[in-house]
């Protein structure tokens, strides 16, 4: 049913498990961080990630980047499985993989000038001679909003949202194709969370990027992201085309989370869905669907087995008993 067309990453089956030790450093059990999750990204497209904190999102980001090792899974990054490369060959992909994280300042180092952290990267790939680096460096901080002067500048001389901007242009310098944006406005004010959010568009469309782009407030992912993937507890519910997903969600969790989105206009009404219980511990996940604990919905079969992904409309997938 899917539009064939070619994803710039790929990424299958991904999971990713934290070993539970003991005070004798026997592994009593696993943390299921991530489990089971799928999705693509085309060129040139944000695919926005969104859920409850702890659902897995930053994990998932990670896990795709290789700063952390997956348990099972894939993420072909035109066609080359990440998880097989050598170390070698992965620096030499890392070029083209990048992150914005999101503390601006915790991962920005107090004693290095900011041009000299944004021509780091540019370093350790071996790209260009100290003149082109500066030179790229002082262009870059110019394309995010920054002046020339702030090169020579330390990290707490800037205002969050001006670190932020440091961190994308910290991500640009290297010339990447893909950036895992990992809740990058959510530190910030809701003013200048807008203004990261335009800046973001405008250099996806001047340098041609696909972003990841994850997040736990819907509004903003709404404004950004082409598609949407919907995380509970680990796995991906629900993903779809923007819009599609907001106009005919499908899955009970994402109908719920929609229903939490506040409304601009004050006398509009509509109906909230409050889940009832907690999240279960991703320690011990339950059993069937991962969501049957709090589905208001729920019936036998979700209690014992667990709902296949499947496509029920173009490019809108579900894991449901219920749909389809």
């Amino acid at each position: 049913m899917s539009e064939q067309r070619k994803p710039i990453l790929e990424v299958k089956g991904l999971k990713k498990f934290f070993p539970v030790k003991d005070s004798l450093g026997r592994t009593t059990g696993q943390v299921k961080a991530v489990n089971d999750v799928s999705f693509k990204l085309y060129e040139g497209e944000t695919f926005g990630l969104v859920g409850e904190s702890g659902c897995g999102k930053s994990t998932t980001g990670r896990t795709v980047l290789r700063l952390i090792d997956p348990t099972e899974g894939t993420a072909e990054f035109k066609g080359q499985n990440i998880f097989d490369l050598s170390n070698k060959d992965l620096r030499k992909v890392r070029k083209d993989l990048q992150m914005v994280f999101q503390d601006p300042y915790s991962s920005l180092n107090p004693r290095i000038r900011i041009g000299n952290a944004l021509e780091e990267t540019m370093l350790i790939h071996g790209l260009g001679n100290k003149q082109s680096r500066t030179k790229i460096a002082m262009e870059m901080l110019k394309k995010v909003g920054l002046l020339e002067d702030h090169y020579y500048r330390f990290p707490h001389e800037f205002s969050g949202g001006q670190r932020q901007r440091i961190g994308i242009a910290r991500a640009l310098v290297a010339n990447p194709q893909v950036i895992v944006c990992d809740e990058p406005v959510s530190a910030l004010d809701v003013s200048v969370q807008s203004q990261i959010i335009n800046l973001l568009r405008q250099l996806q469309k001047e340098f041609k990027l696909s972003y990841l782009f994850i997040a736990h407030d819907l509004s903003v992912v709404r404004h950004i992201s082409d598609r949407i993937g919907v995380m509970y507890l680990g796995n991906m519910v629900e993903d779809a085309p923007t819009e599609s997903l907001f106009a005919a969600p499908l899955h009970p969790y994402t109908k719920a989370l929609l229903s939490a989105v506040p409304l601009p206009n004050p006398n509009a009404k509509k109906e909230r869905i409050v889940l009832k219980g907690d999240i279960p511990s991703p320690l011990n996940p339950p059993s069937g669907c991962i969501f049957h604990t709090r589905c208001p919905y729920v019936t036998e079969i979700c209690r014992t087995a667990v709902p296949v992904r499947k496509e029920v409309a173009p490019e809108h997938f579900v894991a449901c008993h219920l749909v389809g």
